[in-house]
């Protein structure tokens, strides 16, 4: 079976590695980034670093400061089940919550800030921070660059067999990437995107699809890319599956953050379904789907556009659907990896709420209907980010 290691997922080196339970598949573990927002005014409030430190206290390495003084990240330790994932998930934003409101500040699971910053956002102090900032200035000075993902691991039992898995699973994450749409506003309007999120990441070096590559090409390209000076380090792979450079996973980056915890947990149902599914396909020699030329960041766009309200496109057959006909073929895909790992019942229930409501993009926009204020959204997402 897939290991991976017993420590939390954010960045460290202290690695052991562990074998997950018989008849729950691979381990799997969550990293979540939130905005910090003023408790009075809702804008982005910089006070990161102060509600890092003090959460350290009880979190320890499980919480880390962002790129953006706004923004913290909490990350789980990994686990076979799911029920303890959310658990652990729930006791995370609990923690910080707390701490960010005695901070005089809120935290928000929003992929991009709904009310803008009153002045331009600061970078957290870093060295590496510091050098990011300086080399590429345009995307630090601008009110939109404040970013917040979800990122599930997979645990793997190496490179070779992360890549292998990323090579397989590509197809199949503009579907995921639309269940996650959680992202509609920016800079106090709304975007017109449900995944907002995505358009302003994909404006820092590194981010996209991942490519179809074995070890050695990964190696090979990783060297490049930062030899090059195309990126800063390796950790700049900003794939929307890669290799972790850490931790022996395959890390999924294509989620929009979600204030509803149940969504979280699909997402990382359906991620650990699909990968127990694909492993075994990887097993029996089968080699990834052929894709058309174009077709995956196209359908990557249209995911990010539309969310699950319009229409998708399946990468694999080249054919344009509605996004929610791609979501149910991705929950037919994993079903079989759900049922190995006890997860199908969890998925099917979670998959009918977020189906029936839309998803994180339209509850916002709904919530802005409600009195057209965006405080009102901000407020929505406050309460559903700290009743997880």
């Amino acid at each position: 079976m897939s290991s991976m290691m017993t420590g939390p997922l954010c960045d460290t080196d202290r690695a052991r590695t562990t074998r997950p339970r018989a008849g729950h598949g691979p381990t799997v573990g969550v990293e979540e980034e939130f905005l910090l927002v003023d408790r009075l005014t809702g804008r982005p409030a910089g006070r990161g670093p102060h509600v890092v430190k003090a959460a350290t206290a009880v979190l320890g390495e499980q919480v880390q400061a962002e790129f953006f003084s706004a923004q913290v990240e909490v990350c789980t330790r990994p686990t076979a089940v799911l029920t303890e994932l959310r658990s652990e998930l729930s006791l995370l934003r609990k923690v910080l919550g707390e701490v960010a409101a005695s901070e005089g500040c809120r935290l928000v699971a929003a992929g991009t800030p709904v009310i803008p910053p009153g002045s331009p956002p600061t970078v957290t102090p870093g060295e590496r921070y510091g050098r990011m900032a300086a080399r590429w200035p345009s995307l630090v000075g601008s009110y939109d660059g404040m970013v917040c993902g979800c990122h599930i691991h997979v645990g793997v039992d190496g490179r070779g067999q992360a890549l292998a898995l990323a090579n397989h699973m590509r197809p199949w994450l503009p579907a995921l990437q639309a269940l996650a749409a959680n992202s509609p506003f920016s800079l106090g309007r709304d975007s017109g995107w449900a995944d907002h999120r995505a358009v302003e990441h994909a404006r820092w070096p590194g981010v996209g699809p991942a490519p179809l590559l074995d070890e050695a090409g990964y190696e090979s390209l990783a060297d490049h890319l930062v030899k090059t000076g195309t990126l800063l380090d390796r950790r700049m792979i900003y794939w929307y599956a890669r290799p972790s450079e850490h931790v022996p996973t395959l890390e999924i980056r294509v989620c929009d953050v979600n204030a509803d915890l149940d969504v979280v947990l699909l997402l990382t149902a359906l991620v650990r379904g699909l990968a127990t599914v694909l492993l075994r396909e990887i097993g029996d020699g089968r080699p990834p789907p052929d894709l058309p030329a174009g077709c995956l960041p196209a359908a990557h766009r249209l995911a990010a556009r539309h969310g699950l309200a319009g229409e998708g496109l399946d990468p694999v057959r080249g054919e344009r659907v509605p996004a929610v006909t791609l979501t149910e073929r991705l929950l037919a895909r994993a079903a079989p990896g759900l049922e190995a790992t006890r997860d199908l019942e969890l998925a099917e229930e979670a998959f009918q709420r977020v189906r029936s409501s839309g998803g994180g993009a339209a509850r916002q926009r709904a919530a802005y209907l409600r009195r057209e204020r965006l405080s009102e959204v901000v407020g929505d997402l406050i309460r559903t980010t700290a009743t997880a």
